[in-house]
């Protein structure tokens, strides 16, 4: 029993967790708007990693607001998920699948510096050059999850995510840099009444961002982490994660409303075989802030 738990600790913890929003690839994430604009992004991912594969359908909700001078913003993500994987376990394939509500996360950030409290008309003239931010990130356990079932789409725990990150303007490109820390709670209930914990995982993300006249704007991006070891019962389960990974995002606006993007990401490199390719495609509506 306690090699399938340890098995079934790699499915569940090193591909849901690793395409989590704690490994998240995420161009633009300290960037400037107006003040009071709103958007509704509606969104299809797939991740894959040998026979584990996540679908996603994803709604979140983000609001534009001014803090202390400085724009910042707020906002919530509602995702739905399909799991299924297979493993053998002592000459026993073994499949299983789970789907349903996946843990709301709540995303908030404040630029500290170079991104002024702007409305439309203001935003208009703005020229970014140098911004410096700060944000925090946390998943709500409130997705579906059952103990007994070897595969869930809940991570039954909760994750806290503080982070900052810099944005430099040169002409039409934009030089990202943000460096973040994933921290996560105990699953007591993992497997029947076993304890699954995961220490800390330390990421680094950079963005080569281009824009185009139309407001289009396309990013090679790139992250590293390390850290992530899980223990089950306090016995360890897997070596640490390291992982480098590289992506791109395309995002075109229809027009002043709307916006699409493309995003896929795949593994380089990684210590623990966690590697994973990711592809996405998402729908924005802008609205609000004089639009």
């Amino acid at each position: 029993m306690k090699i399938a738990l340890c098995i079934t600790c790699c499915v569940t913890t090193l591909l849901w967790g690793a395409v989590s929003d704690a490994q998240e690839i995420e161009a633009r994430a300290y960037s400037n708007a107006p003040i009071g604009t709103s958007f509704i992004t509606a969104g299809l991912a797939q991740a894959q990693s040998g026979s584990s594969t996540l679908t996603s359908e994803v709604l979140s909700m983000t609001h534009i607001l001014d803090v202390n001078g400085q724009s910042a913003k707020i906002a919530l993500v509602l995702p739905y998920a399909e799991l299924t994987g297979s493993k053998t376990i002592n000459n026993q394939t073994i499949n299983a699948s789970a789907n349903g509500l996946s843990d709301p996360l709540v995303k908030a950030s404040v630029n500290l510096y170079g991104a002024p409290a702007v409305s439309y008309d203001e935003f208009n003239t703005y020229q970014q050059d140098l911004i410096i931010g700060a944000s925090i990130n946390a998943s709500i356990p409130w997705g579906k999850y059952n103990n007994e079932q070897l595969l869930n789409v809940g991570a039954n725990r909760w994750f806290i995510q503080p982070g900052v990150g810099a944005s430099q303007a040169l002409g039409p490109w934009r030089l990202e840099l943000a460096e973040a820390a994933t921290i996560f709670t105990n699953n007591t209930s993992y497997m029947g009444n076993n304890a699954l914990s995961e220490n800390p995982i330390y990421s680094t993300q950079t963005h080569v961002i281009y824009y185009f006249p139309s407001t289009a704007w396309i990013s090679a991006d790139a992250t590293y982490y390390i850290g992530g070891q899980s223990f089950l019962n306090g016995t360890a389960m897997n070596s640490a994660q390291e992982n480098w990974r590289f992506g791109g995002t395309l995002s075109y606006p229809l027009d002043k409303h709307n916006a699409i993007r493309l995003s896929g990401s795949t593994g380089v490199y990684s210590r623990t075989g966690t590697n994973y390719n990711l592809m996405a495609v998402s729908w924005q509506y802008r609205w609000g802030g004089g639009l």
